[in-house]
C-alpha cells in the first residue's frame, strides 16, 4: 500500500505563488497532481512518469512546474502567477502503471488533498 501526504496549500492573492509537496511512503513510477474545484470533476494538472518528461494540462503550461526528488520519494508542484480559477483541492496521485493518462481513473493511490485558495 502506498501512502501519499500532500502539504503546502494555503491562501494567496492573485499573482502569488505556492509550492505543493507530496511525500510518498515508497518510490512509485508514475506520480501526478490533480485538482478539484467545488462542483467540478477532478482534473489532471501535471504528471511525471518514471524518467519521462513532465506533462501538463494545456491550460496550465508556463505557470505550473512539476518535479520529483526520488531520493526523498517526494513530488512537487510549483505554482506561479496564481489566478482565482486555480482555487481547488489539490491531490497527489500515484500508480505503478508505466504510461497512465493524466486522468483520475488511471491512478490508484491518492492523498487526502491540500487546499489552495486564490483571491482576486
Amino acid at each position: 500500500q502506498v501512502q501519499l501526504v500532500e502539504s503546502g496549500g494555503g491562501s494567496v492573492r492573485a499573482g502569488g505563488s505556492l509550492r505543493l509537496s507530496c511525500a510518498s511512503s515508497t518510490y512509485i513510477g508514475s506520480m501526478a497532481w490533480f485538482r478539484q474545484a467545488p462542483g467540478k470533476d477532478r482534473e489532471g494538472v501535471a504528471d511525471i512518469r518514471a524518467d519521462n518528461p513532465p506533462r501538463y494540462a494545456d491550460s496550465l503550461k508556463g505557470r505550473f512546474s512539476i518535479s520529483r526528488d526520488n531520493a526523498k520519494n517526494t513530488l512537487y508542484l510549483q505554482m506561479n502567477d496564481l489566478k482565482p480559477e486555480d482555487t481547488a483541492l489539490y491531490y497527489c496521485g500515484a500508480t505503478s502503471r508505466l504510461f497512465p493518462a493524466l486522468k483520475p481513473q488511471d491512478y490508484l493511490y491518492w492523498g487526502q488533498g491540500t487546499r489552495v485558495t486564490v483571491s482576486s
